[in-house]
């Protein structure tokens, strides 16, 4: 079993790794944290794109749960001297890992990464098709502070276009009985969600608002912002919150541009920001899929 796409699971499957990422992240804030269901496993984590809560929370996780987790540095790697994508895995797979955790910058390759592996992979991030790991996080982290999915309103706002984490979020949190609001600037909206573009519209009322950060480095061309424009445009601001239920909660996947489009004290709402709270629950969360996956 690999998990490359929030579509990948079922909903029994979704409803057992939140319930046991809710465990292990009760566990993680004991003094005697760590587990040897995966001794003498290792994890492979292979990363062609940048990251910081991701690749740190799989690999503390497969500490958590004993397994070894071994990092491939691609910069340093042969894919300098050209070696293919399809390669690098069958390398790996002749190494004989327990599972294979990837990001790569081209949507579909963490798949063909996966028909070529023995073991299971997980989709660390894909291009901007989907971070399904990402999405699971949010919804333990707004089935913590709720109790449940039912019924909320959580508006995804940001550059959508080139969001893997709101690609997931659409997929995975109907499933679970919220609403999916999306918003944007022109020019940062899938096709699909072209009509939907106003920030305002889509805060207002609801539950969670969850910001998205201008993936610039995926743009053609840039969107010729003068500093503080893109916030006071289309930016989480105070004032712009209190569109939202008087109980509204603050989200985002990281990492953040402050002043861009998320206000510094937004983000940093002690009552109301969960935004550590999800990189808290990265960790359960990845450990929950290594468990199931490894396990099964």
């Amino acid at each position: 079993m690999h998990l490359i796409s929030i579509d990948s699971l079922s909903d029994e499957q979704i409803a057992i790794l939140l319930d046991a990422a809710d465990l292990f992240a009760r566990t993680n804030r004991e003094r005697a944290r760590g587990s040897d269901k995966l001794a003498g496993r290792t994890v492979l984590h292979l990363f062609y794109e940048n990251s910081t809560r991701t690749a740190m929370s799989f690999a503390m996780a497969a500490s958590r749960l004993g397994a070894t987790p071994l990092t491939l540095p691609v910069e340093r790697s042969s894919v300098q001297k050209g070696e293919t994508l399809e390669d690098t895995a069958r390398t790996l797979n002749a190494m004989r890992p327990d599972a294979l955790v990837v990001r790569h910058r081209e949507n579909g390759a963490v798949q063909r990464v996966a028909e070529l592996m023995d073991c299971p992979v997980l989709n660390a991030g894909d291009g901007t098709n989907e971070h399904p790991t990402q999405a699971l996080l949010d919804a333990l982290t707004l089935r913590q502070h709720f109790g449940s999915l039912e019924g909320l309103t959580v508006a995804i706002c940001g550059d959508i276009r080139h969001s893997r984490v709101a690609r997931s979020n659409a997929k995975l949190l109907p499933r679970l009985g919220a609403h999916v609001r999306l918003a944007g600037p022109p020019g940062l909206l899938p096709d699909e969600a072209a009509e939907s573009g106003d920030i305002e519209e889509a805060i207002a009322g609801a539950d969670a608002v969850m910001m998205l950060r201008i993936q610039r480095e995926r743009l053609d061309q840039d969107l010729g912002d003068a500093p503080g424009e893109f916030l006071s445009r289309y930016g989480l601001t105070a004032e712009r919150l209190q569109l939202a239920a008087p109980h509204a909660v603050v989200m985002h996947p990281g990492p953040m541009n402050r002043g861009v489009e998320i206000a510094s004290e937004v983000a940093d709402l002690a009552e109301r920001s969960l935004i550590l709270r999800q990189v808290e629950n990265g960790v359960a969360v990845r450990m929950a899929c290594l468990d199931l996956l490894i396990e099964a």
